[in-house]
């Protein structure tokens, strides 16, 4: 059965959301879109992106709004705000592509309610080629039928796997997966700066721990694009991991959960924030493994 072409919103066209609001356009759907950034829907070069001047012009044309946003605080008031997509006359389900973190999740879940607006979580993971591909890892949580309506248009963006009803509960398996991905570029980046310094080869120890238990997406994926050339450009930032891994940790208090290596990560990447700045690849994490050690991890 043929996937019926609809006319969308989207809302931030940045790394992810660029790559993904093409992916909507190119599976023939009409895609309404915002960004703060002027000129960003030329970017995407597809006549059917049609540039909008904010969030309500967006849902006031399409009743599925996507979101794809960099912080809560964003969020929060790209949804809610003045001309937010809350205001627009026509929108009826807002997806947020976002790390939002449950807690703002939940608060925007319930003032959307009151509007007779349905929010779905649906944060993804899989870096920019997994937006470009359509490979990406997509959570979701919200009300099912509301689900199983937009799963035909989630599916353009990649895998899929439903979390639950509750608002919140993907954004939580999100986080929980940054965390991760964040600890292992730390974790390596010890394992080899002590390997360089015993006079091992970077690139042969990456490949004995691929085929070895510690094997890893730092050390397959990350170190091997962006720190063994010595690019440091995968393509995430230093600021918005720093994000991911502190909302992380605050929920996991909140829960009563202890994160004692989560916390070591969130320290690591505060560090890395203030040394190289927000705007650094989160793999500059490893540089300040490097100096402390005294080595460079280089192939």
């Amino acid at each position: 059965m043929p996937v019926q072409h609809e006319t969308l919103g989207f809302i931030g066209l940045g790394r992810m959301g660029g790559p993904m609001a093409r992916r909507l356009a190119d599976a023939g759907h009409r895609v309404f879109v915002h960004d703060a950034r002027a000129g960003a829907a030329a970017d995407i070069g597809r006549d059917s992106v049609i540039p909008l001047s904010s969030p309500e012009e967006v849902a006031s044309q399409a009743e599925i709004v996507f979101c794809s946003l960099p912080t809560p605080a964003i969020v929060r008031e790209v949804v809610l705000g003045a001309k937010g997509i809350a205001q627009g006359s026509k929108v009826r389900v807002v997806v947020d592509l976002s790390t939002t973190g449950p807690s703002m999740a939940a608060t925007i879940a319930k003032e959307l309610s009151g509007k007779g607006i349905a929010w779905v979580d649906a944060p993804v993971s899989g870096g920019i080629a997994g937006a470009t591909n359509g490979t990406l890892a997509v959570m979701i949580s919200g009300g099912e039928a509301i689900y199983r309506e937009i799963e035909p248009i989630l599916a353009n963006f990649g895998r899929q796997f439903f979390c639950g009803e509750t608002a919140g509960t993907a954004q939580v398996a999100k986080l929980g997966n940054n965390m991760i991905g964040a600890a292992v570029i730390l974790l390596s980046a010890e394992a080899l700066a002590m390997g360089v310094k015993a006079g091992l080869d970077p690139k042969v120890m990456c490949d004995i721990i691929n085929a070895s238990s510690g094997r890893n997406s730092a050390t397959q994926d990350k170190f091997p694009r962006a720190v063994l050339p010595g690019t440091f450009d995968f393509g995430f930032s230093t600021a918005l991991a720093y994000k991911d891994v502190r909302l992380c940790v605050d929920e996991a208090e909140t829960l009563g959960v202890p994160m004692v290596a989560g916390s070591l990560v969130r320290q690591m990447l505060a560090a890395t924030n203030a040394r190289f700045g927000p705007d650094s690849d989160f793999t500059s994490m490893v540089k300040i493994v490097e100096e402390w050690a005294g080595v460079e991890i280089r192939a």
